[in-house]
C-alpha cells in the first residue's frame, strides 16, 4: 500500500509540473517576412474596421466605439493595458478586453495571433523621414 501511495504522489507531482510548464506564455515565433505578410492579411481581414488601415484607431467603426480602439501609432509605452509588451498584446488578441468592443481572437492559431502582434507593433515604429531630392 505504501509503494502505491508513493507512485500516486510522484505521478501527481509529475503531472502538475508538466501542466505548469505547458501553461506558460507561448514564446513568439521568429519574425519573418512571411509571418509579417500573413499578419498584414489578417489585420486587413479582422482589425482594420475598428483600428483603421493606418492603425490609428480610426476605422469605419472606430469613432462609434467606447472606449475607442487602441491607436497603435502611439509610442508603445503609451498603449493602454499592454504598454507595448509583446506578451500582453498577444494576450489581448487571444482573450479580448472585457466590457469593450475588443473581442477575443482565440479562434486564430497561435502563429496567426503572433503575426498580428508583429503587425500592430510596426505601426508604432518610428518613421524614418524620406529625403526629398
Amino acid at each position: 500500500m505504501g509503494k502505491i501511495l508513493q507512485v500516486i504522489v510522484a505521478g501527481s507531482l509529475l503531472l502538475f509540473l508538466l501542466g505548469t510548464a505547458l501553461a506558460k506564455d507561448p514564446s513568439p515565433p521568429k519574425k519573418t517576412p512571411a509571418l509579417l505578410s500573413e499578419g498584414k492579411k489578417l489585420y486587413e481581414q479582422n482589425c482594420v474596421t475598428c483600428h483603421g488601415s493606418k492603425g490609428d484607431g480610426k476605422g469605419q467603426l472606430g469613432g462609434a466605439l467606447k472606449p475607442a480602439p487602441t491607436n497603435f501609432t502611439l509610442p508603445l509605452k503609451e498603449w493602454p493595458i499592454t504598454k507595448g509588451e509583446m506578451s500582453k498584446i498577444f494576450d489581448v488578441i487571444t482573450k479580448g478586453i472585457p466590457n469593450t468592443s475588443m473581442v477575443k481572437w482565440s479562434q486564430l492559431s497561435e502563429q496567426e495571433r503572433w503575426a498580428l502582434v508583429y503587425v500592430v507593433v510596426e505601426f508604432a515604429a518610428p518613421k524614418v523621414p524620406t529625403k526629398k531630392k
